[in-house]
């Protein structure tokens, strides 16, 4: 059995050789805390909330209305190359706009559309329910079904009916993830294509959707791209379905000549063409600026540190947590959260909380603590792992 002194002198030896460490200065974070919610709201950059206060005094304030012709129209796509670096895509095939849900529908009918002989949607069984709900209801309205298969299994459950397949790249519960690039293969290989969720990888883990060949995705941006509570979400849709890619909310920010006010939509001929209304400037601002903390960030950097935080946090565990089971892989195949079942998680999170780790839980049993390479250190992973112990000590 490792002492915990020899953890403390680990975790401070991690952190003083860690690459990444000067980019927990760019946040505001309180000291006395350890934030373990970044798969949920990412922390905020400190340079944040002054950017939006110029946007507020100075675009709104001073320029009025003058400000949609100044950048303002045209920060959807903007902010989305700004993001599409991050996921791996090459520019015109990313935009922000609308929420995770919304752009969810968009892309599953528009799917559908792609395939009008085919009339099943699979859905990863795992996967976040509001996915579940919607393709539910595109499938409601367009006259298809679903069919819930385990996300392993789709290449092998396709079959000439299925139109696309619905895959979450990061479990929400457990923090697997899955392999991108190899379903995705296997998919097209079956006549079906490939709609990832993004929403917690983006940010974690190496996204490579262009090297994937993957067709559609969406994704959010208040998790590890700390865009800050309800900013907007993204949609991609790869560069060989653009001109074919025909989404249902057919509103005049996807218009090819928004400001023509003609009697009939026609759809804009690039990526733009996936926006409906008119934008969030403020948070898709407040966005924009967020996304400054990755300027010059190695991706490469970034993976290798979540899954060393990650290996330490099963190294705390192992010798401080006897008899803990924990649901997230212990290999590459996760994104970058740990996932501790506990039987009274919600007690239990409460208690972590008011002991400042900061971390959530998800019925009934489950503890997820979210590891964010930019802001998270080893120090707080020994912390979370020590506080648990001692709230398991007690209940005992």
């Amino acid at each position: 059995m490792v002492a915990v002194t020899d953890l403390v002198a680990e975790a401070a030896a991690l952190d003083a050789a860690d690459p990444l460490a000067h980019k927990r200065n760019e946040f505001d974070l309180d000291a006395d805390i350890a934030y373990f919610d970044g798969n949920s709201l990412g922390a905020p950059p400190k340079h944040v909330a002054e950017r939006v206060a110029a946007v507020v005094r100075e675009q709104w304030g001073g320029r009025l209305i003058r400000s949609w012709s100044e950048g303002w129209w045209e920060a959807p796509v903007r902010v989305g190359e700004r993001i599409a670096p991050l996921v791996g895509a090459a520019p015109g095939q990313l935009v922000v706009a609308d929420s995770t849900s919304v752009n969810l529908f968009k892309a599953l009918v528009a799917a559908t559309r792609l395939q009008p002989g085919r009339d099943e949607i699979l859905v990863d069984a795992d996967t976040f329910p509001t996915d579940g709900y919607i393709a539910d209801e595109v499938a409601r309205l367009t006259g298809r079904t679903v069919r819930r298969v385990v996300a392993e299994d789709m290449p092998a459950q396709a079959c000439e009916r299925t139109a696309v397949a619905l895959i979450n790249h990061v479990d929400y519960v457990t923090g697997r993830a899955h392999d991108m690039a190899g379903l995705t293969a296997a998919l097209h290989r079956a006549g079906v294509l490939a709609l990832w969720d993004l929403c917690h990888s983006v940010g974690a883990l190496p996204v490579e959707l262009d090297a994937a060949g993957v067709d559609l995705a969406v994704g959010c941006t208040y998790k590890f791209l700390n865009g800050g509570p309800g900013s907007p979400a993204f949609l991609y849709v790869a560069t060989k379905w653009l001109d074919r890619f025909e989404q249902p909310l057919a509103g005049w920010a996807g218009d090819r000549d928004p400001f023509a006010m003609r009697g009939a939509y026609e759809a804009d001929a690039g990526i733009a063409r996936g926006r409906a209304g008119t934008p969030d400037i403020l948070s898709l601002l407040a966005l924009d600026a967020a996304l400054d903390v990755w300027d010059g960030v190695d991706r490469g950097l970034l993976r290798e540190k979540g899954l060393a935080l990650g290996e330490f946090f099963f190294r705390c565990a192992d010798e401080l947590l006897d008899g803990v089971t924990i649901r997230t892989p212990r290999g590459e195949d996760r994104g970058h959260q740990i996932s501790v079942v506990d039987d009274d998680a919600a007690k239990t999170m409460a208690a972590l909380i008011d002991r400042g780790v900061i971390g959530d839980f998800r019925p009934p049993n489950v503890l997820r603590f979210g590891l964010a390479p930019l802001y998270t250190t080893y120090g707080e992973v020994l912390r979370a792992v020590k506080t648990l112990r001692d709230l398991r000590s007690r209940a005992g």
